[in-house]
Protein backbone atom coordinates (compact mmCIF):
# COMPACT_ATOMS: atom_id res chain seq x y z
CA UNK A 1 0.00 0.00 0.00
CA UNK A 2 1.45 3.62 -0.91
CA UNK A 3 1.17 6.54 1.30
CA UNK A 4 -2.06 8.22 1.15
CA UNK A 5 -1.92 11.79 0.76
CA UNK A 6 -4.44 13.76 1.49
CA UNK A 7 -5.54 17.72 0.46
CA UNK A 8 -7.67 20.20 2.06
CA UNK A 9 -9.33 22.95 0.30
CA UNK A 10 -10.15 25.76 2.58
CA UNK A 11 -12.07 28.89 0.76
CA UNK A 12 -10.77 32.35 1.63
CA UNK A 13 -13.63 33.16 4.09
CA UNK A 14 -13.00 29.86 6.26
CA UNK A 15 -9.22 30.60 6.01
CA UNK A 16 -9.36 33.98 7.71
CA UNK A 17 -11.80 32.10 10.00
CA UNK A 18 -9.09 29.53 10.68
CA UNK A 19 -6.34 32.42 10.91
CA UNK A 20 -8.33 34.14 13.66
CA UNK A 21 -8.14 30.31 15.91
CA UNK A 22 -4.75 29.21 14.47
CA UNK A 23 -1.25 30.43 14.03
CA UNK A 24 -0.63 27.34 11.11
CA UNK A 25 -3.45 25.95 9.18
CA UNK A 26 -1.52 22.97 7.94
CA UNK A 27 0.57 22.23 11.27
CA UNK A 28 -2.92 21.93 13.19
CA UNK A 29 -4.08 19.57 10.55
CA UNK A 30 -0.93 17.57 10.86
CA UNK A 31 -1.17 17.36 14.71
CA UNK A 32 -4.88 16.35 14.44
CA UNK A 33 -4.07 13.33 11.67
CA UNK A 34 -1.14 12.17 14.08
CA UNK A 35 -3.53 12.58 17.18
CA UNK A 36 -6.37 10.32 15.30
CA UNK A 37 -3.93 7.66 13.98
CA UNK A 38 -2.19 7.51 17.68
CA UNK A 39 -5.67 6.86 18.99
CA UNK A 40 -6.78 4.80 16.24
CA UNK A 41 -3.50 2.78 17.19
CA UNK A 42 -4.39 2.54 20.70
CA UNK A 43 -8.11 1.40 20.27
CA UNK A 44 -7.02 -1.23 16.89
CA UNK A 45 -3.94 -2.77 19.41
CA UNK A 46 -6.00 -3.13 22.31
CA UNK A 47 -8.98 -4.92 20.53
CA UNK A 48 -6.94 -7.14 19.06
CA UNK A 49 -4.50 -8.03 21.54
CA UNK A 50 -7.91 -9.71 23.40
CA UNK A 51 -9.23 -10.80 20.52
CA UNK A 52 -5.99 -13.11 19.70
CA UNK A 53 -5.61 -13.96 23.15
CA UNK A 54 -9.05 -15.45 23.87
CA UNK A 55 -9.10 -17.20 19.66
CA UNK A 56 -8.25 -20.91 20.92
CA UNK A 57 -7.48 -21.67 17.27
CA UNK A 58 -4.38 -18.67 17.26
CA UNK A 59 -1.03 -20.76 18.20
CA UNK A 60 1.39 -17.70 17.15
CA UNK A 61 3.16 -15.41 19.06
CA UNK A 62 1.47 -11.68 18.84
CA UNK A 63 4.46 -9.05 17.26
CA UNK A 64 5.63 -6.56 19.29
CA UNK A 65 6.18 -4.11 16.66
CA UNK A 66 3.61 -2.43 15.26
CA UNK A 67 3.92 -2.98 11.39
CA UNK A 68 3.90 -6.71 12.21
CA UNK A 69 1.34 -6.89 14.04
CA UNK A 70 -0.71 -4.78 11.62
CA UNK A 71 0.28 -6.77 9.16
CA UNK A 72 -0.90 -10.26 10.94
CA UNK A 73 -4.17 -8.70 12.47
CA UNK A 74 -5.66 -7.45 8.70
CA UNK A 75 -4.08 -10.79 6.98
CA UNK A 76 -6.75 -12.75 9.48
CA UNK A 77 -10.09 -13.60 8.21
CA UNK A 78 -11.93 -12.50 11.03
CA UNK A 79 -10.65 -8.92 10.00
CA UNK A 80 -12.81 -5.92 8.83
CA UNK A 81 -12.04 -3.03 8.61
CA UNK A 82 -14.82 0.17 9.07
CA UNK A 83 -15.96 0.13 5.68
CA UNK A 84 -16.74 -3.87 5.44
CA UNK A 85 -18.50 -3.77 9.42
CA UNK A 86 -20.47 -0.73 8.29
CA UNK A 87 -21.96 -2.64 5.72
CA UNK A 88 -21.96 -5.89 7.51
CA UNK A 89 -24.21 -3.98 10.19
CA UNK A 90 -26.16 -1.81 7.69
CA UNK A 91 -30.07 -2.12 7.68
CA UNK A 92 -31.43 -4.77 4.51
Amino acid sequence: MADLAITVTVDDINQLVLKDDLTDIDQWVQSAMKGKINHAWKRFRSEWIIKLMNDESFTGQIPSNKSDFVALVTSRADYKDRAARDAANAPA
